[in-house]
């Protein structure tokens, strides 16, 4: 069963950073793309960023590009997402999901999901 267990989440000034782990179980990591979602109070689930773990390619949304870093720990079967220089805009429940095969930005091409965590950046 695959399991995805969300962490790190918490409230933060704006200009603030935060780290997001996303802990794997019950599949095999190599085969798979991790990606990171957010989504917002009236908002749809946005893709931010997604990283294949065989060879590490990247995708990063515009609204995250150079202050978001993703990256993979493959002997803890984890994915981070690095936050840095946080805005008010970036406020959502943080989601991680795994999807066989590579990179994707779209939540429909994802069949795993975790349950979640929230980041706040205040004013």
């Amino acid at each position: 069963e695959v399991q995805l267990v969300e962490s790190g989440g918490g409230l933060v000034q704006a200009g603030g950073s935060l780290r997001l782990s996303c802990a794997a179980s019950g599949f095999t990591f190599d085969d798979y793309a991790i990606g990171w979602f957010r989504q917002a109070p009236g908002k749809e689930r946005e893709g931010v960023s997604c990283i294949s773990i065989s060879d590490g390619s990247k995708y990063y949304a515009d609204s995250v590009k150079g202050r978001f870093t993703i990256s993979s720990d493959d002997a803890k079967n984890t994915v981070y997402l690095q936050m840095n220089n946080l805005r008010p805009e970036d406020t959502a429940v943080y989601y991680c999901a795994a999807r066989v095969g590579g990179l994707a930005a779209d939540p429909v091409d994802f069949g795993s999901w975790g349950q979640g965590t929230q980041v706040t950046a205040s004013s």
